[in-house]
């Protein structure tokens, strides 16, 4: 088998934000793989930008990537309850692009928040927004990673056992996922 590609999430644009460290464990823990980081900044969705000057440049790349990757991590912060508006935009976005991109996409859902739910409601919103989509979410070991500021070193590093673990398995479902 080829080296896989793995396209990485964050629903975060903080430099430091845990959710990005997150996703970059998972794909240090995923293995040889090559890996891409997708950009969530772009317009707002807009039909009627859409109408004068089609889907953004961003959005392509990003449609891009998830066409190409062997399997795809998002990794949900949980604002008000759901997930960020940053990440449903690039969703809505990537939804007006020719083609399916994330038809039959093994992906990954995992989330890092400062409460002590760890981004759950986000993360069952996120799953729910992504059913017409009809990609290959994981259904586990989910990933709820609370008081997140706290769970990782200054190299980035998870430092719980337990999320570390379970991390890793997610990380062996998803590999074994692609080759299904």
């Amino acid at each position: 088998m080829t080296t896989p590609i793995l396209l990485g999430i964050s629903g975060s644009l903080r430099a430091e934000a845990t959710n990005t460290k997150l996703m970059r464990e998972a794909a240090r823990l995923f293995g040889d793989c090559t890996f891409v980081e997708g950009d969530l900044r772009m317009p707002l969705y807009d039909g009627d930008l859409e109408a004068a000057e089609g889907v953004p440049e961003p959005a392509q790349v990003l449609a891009r990537q998830i066409a190409e990757a062997d399997a795809v991590i998002i990794s949900t912060p949980e604002y008000n309850k759901a997930p960020p508006g940053v990440l449903k935009n690039a969703l809505d976005w990537v939804s007006r692009v020719e083609g399916r991109p994330w038809t039959d996409k093994p992906v990954a859902v995992m989330s890092a928040a400062a409460g002590r739910a760890g981004g759950e409601r986000a993360q069952m919103i996120l799953r729910a927004c992504m059913v017409a989509f009809r990609p290959r979410i994981l259904q586990g070991p989910e990933i709820h990673l609370a008081g997140s500021s706290k769970e990782f070193d200054e190299d980035g590093r998870l430092t719980g056992e337990i999320y570390v673990r379970e991390l890793t398995a997610l990380m062996v479902a998803l590999r074994a996922e692609i080759g299904r």
